[in-house]
């Protein structure tokens, strides 16, 4: 297959959509959060405000199982971008540029800058490589990208003048009486309705990608203030799944590391509320940037011949399963919110503003080719959700697939010791947990999500479930078979 990627053989094929000459090739909207799980109004949260997002989920059509590649920024951006699972490029770190494997790969954005639009990157689309030779991807731009680089540590608030004080006494977060503009994702959503006031005269591929919710929970003051304290539920599950084998979890680093002084190393029941309300703050922080961003689009008049597909790198956990952030296979981790509003299959029906098919991130780069009529590459792994935008009760694929090594977070040049690859089915979750050399299973999991949506009982090894563990097998080995043809 690497063989064939770094020669970048594509075929033009027939995608069954072709524009008429005289009608303008529709633009395309991309955007892209970081970290954000699915808890937002429109998937039925009882507490997050998110009323931009929601308005697009009106709209267009919301993903109830959409899934990621791999838990982790780099591998789930490079995944989604190059239309290539992380096993077929090789990649489950977040040190290793797709670039330094796959050379040639022509990425979502570059294909269509190769037919002829105008492609834009603002924020962080690729994996925010601080190298200077992996910065973004300058291939798939027709300009250099803009605020797409450096450590989520560095988003720090910056104004004219005295910086207010930090309002909490809480690690990994802060509040502060600051504009939107202080952080990243305020300036990020001021350039990008700059570029819409400006991409006027050719089709255009804006990709715009904000920075939150991810760590540190920072959002500007008047963010917390949408929530009262009262309003935010502890973490449920909170425990560990019963039965569940040890390498399944992991050491909660990202976030832990600021409570090393604790005794017992983390967080108080109160502040585990407060980082909840924080990790809230942030979504309605960038649930906001996303608004000016659609308004401005409303604005030029180009909402109505534009593809918006909105989306998440991955999920998040915020205490459940006694975990804090990503790097599981856990549903909470896998799970994505996404949406693609296509103004060719708008609908005003309400039942049909949803679908529960299985879909993957893998799906949105073959997706976005089919709906604006372009030739189809032939390395893509995906599959175009087309299908489901004409009719929700579709199905495009039987199954979605996750994995992550173990150790979480691989050294440099090392491989994992294990690889934990998880399959979602229609009702289940089955994880298998293999010697990265051998492929020798170490440990399983299956969660009936019929009976047991938030993944407390791993029922694995018990004999009764014996053919329902063979048949999520039959998975792994189909989704193999289809990687070798």
């Amino acid at each position: 297959m690497n063989g064939v990627l770094r020669t970048a053989v594509l075929v033009w094929l027939s995608c069954g959509l072709l524009w008429a000459a005289d009608q303008p090739r529709p633009n395309v909207l991309l955007i892209v959060v970081d970290d954000m799980r699915v808890e937002l109004g429109c998937y039925g949260s009882d507490v997050v405000k998110s009323p931009n997002i929601d308005r697009l989920a009106a709209r267009g059509l919301r993903f109830e199982r959409a899934y990621c590649q791999q838990a982790v920024c780099n591998p789930s951006r490079a995944s989604m971008l190059t239309g290539l699972r992380p096993e077929t490029l090789g990649i489950w770190n977040l040190q290793t540029h797709f670039r330094e494997v796959v050379p040639d790969i022509v990425t979502l954005p570059q294909w269509f800058r190769q037919q002829g639009y105008q492609t834009i990157g603002i924020g962080k689309i690729f994996h925010n490589f601080r190298q200077p030779a992996f910065r973004g991807d300058a291939l798939s731009w027709s300009q250099p990208a803009t605020l797409h680089y450096g450590s989520h540590g560095d988003d720090q608030a910056t104004v004219s003048g005295t910086v207010p004080p930090d309002l909490l006494t809480l690690p990994r977060a802060e509040m502060r009486e600051v504009p939107d503009q202080a952080y990243f994702d305020g300036r990020i959503a001021d350039l990008a309705v700059q570029s819409l006031a400006q991409l006027k005269s050719e089709p255009f591929f804006l990709a715009v990608g904000f920075w939150k919710p991810h760590l540190p929970f920072n959002a500007p003051k008047k963010y917390w203030d949408q929530y009262s304290l009262s309003d935010i539920h502890p973490p449920s599950p909170a425990a560990t799944p019963r039965d569940v084998p040890t390498i399944a979890l992991h050491d909660s680093r990202e976030l832990l590391r600021g409570f090393r002084d604790r005794p017992d190393g983390k967080p108080t029941a109160e502040e585990v509320l407060a980082l909840r309300h924080g990790y809230y703050a942030g979504i309605s922080y960038v649930d906001a940037q996303i608004g000016k961003v659609l308004a401005a689009l409303d604005e030029h008049d180009l909402t109505n011949n534009t593809i918006i597909v909105f989306c998440s790198d991955h999920g998040f956990h915020l205490g459940e399963h006694d975990l804090w952030a990503k790097t599981s296979n856990f549903e909470l981790d896998a799970r994505v919110p996404m949406i693609i509003a296509s103004p060719s299959h708008r609908t005003q029906a309400e039942d049909r503003r949803s679908t529960t098919a299985l879909v993957e991130l893998l799906d949105i780069y073959p997706t976005l080719v089919d709906l604006c009529g372009l030739p189809i590459p032939t390395h893509l792994e995906g599959n175009s959700l087309r299908p489901l935008l004409r009719d929700p009760a579709a199905s495009v694929k039987s199954a979605a697939y996750t994995w992550h090594p173990r150790p979480a977070y691989p050294a440099t040049g090392k491989d994992p010791e294990v690889m934990g690859h998880s399959v979602r089915s229609p009702r289940y979750r089955y994880t298998e947990w293999r010697d990265y050399r051998t492929n020798a299973i170490r440990a399983r999991e299956l969660y009936d999500h019929q009976t047991d949506d938030g993944e407390t009982i791993n029922l694995a090894d018990l004999p009764e479930q014996a053919g329902v563990v063979a048949t999520m097998q039959r998975y792994f080995a189909a989704k193999e078979s289809r990687r070798a043809e």
